[in-house]
């Protein structure tokens, strides 16, 4: 069973999300039968790749949080913290993400995608880097287990482009309108961050109706008389 995971690199509530997707999956009975994919949502895809005001200073602009934002910063930084993450809104600075996806996306093509995206989030939240410059996409590829020349020639080109728009279409195609937004085997969309138990019982009953509706459950399946003719 698949499950596409769409994110921005630049939403804390991703971060918190992937901790408990993890989570979850780590408890799931079937583990082997679920096959996570990272998917591509640019939250501000006309972003400026160089950084300026903090996520925390634009959460207190008028037009978003004003004069909550202190409150507000402080439950995401509390809801982080208890999943052993350190979400410093006030050093992180948001950017262009769309190399970022590039970067997920050739991952992907070398089984590193779950490290990369968990590498670009500690990067972008606790740490404050510059994610849209490609050095630091470079060196982050790298710290993910990644070839450093290929790294530099991937981020260089316009490689995986296609593939990022790609995502974003067959996500607005979903309906995905906000992030993280998980879709689970053929089309179960699930919204916002849930708690990981929640969310294990979701993707074990997904597992298990797959499971239950695959031929060989039919064929061992009681059969039921009926009065009436069976027709294939």
């Amino acid at each position: 069973m698949r499950v596409d995971v769409y994110v921005d690199v630049l939403c804390p509530w991703c971060f918190i999300g992937k901790r408990r997707l993890d989570a979850a999956l780590a408890g799931l009975d079937e583990r082997s039968c679920v096959q996570t994919r990272w998917r591509s949502y640019e939250l501000d895809p006309h972003a400026s790749r160089i950084p300026g005001a903090t996520a925390a200073e634009h959460m207190a602009e008028p037009d978003w949080w004003g004069d909550r934002a202190p409150a507000k910063i402080a439950h995401i930084r509390s809801v982080g913290a208890a999943e052993a993450l350190e979400l410093n809104l006030h050093l992180a600075r948001p950017v262009n993400t769309f190399d970022a996806h590039r970067l997920s996306h050739w991952a992907a093509i070398h089984g590193r995608a779950d490290a990369v995206m968990e590498r670009l989030f500690l990067a972008y939240h606790t740490e404050g880097l510059n994610i849209a410059d490609l050095r630091v996409l470079e060196r982050l590829g790298v710290e993910a287990g990644l070839d450093a020349t290929e790294a530099r020639a991937v981020l260089a080109s316009d490689a995986y482009a296609l593939e990022v728009r790609a995502d974003e279409r067959r996500g607005y195609e979903l309906g995905v309108t906000s992030v993280p937004t998980l879709v689970i085997g053929s089309g179960t969309r699930v919204s916002g961050v849930q708690p990981s138990a929640a969310l294990r019982r979701q993707l074990q009953d997904a597992v298990t109706a797959i499971r239950d509706s695959s031929p060989g459950q039919r064929e061992r399946a009681p059969q039921r008389r009926s009065g009436l003719t069976h027709r294939r």
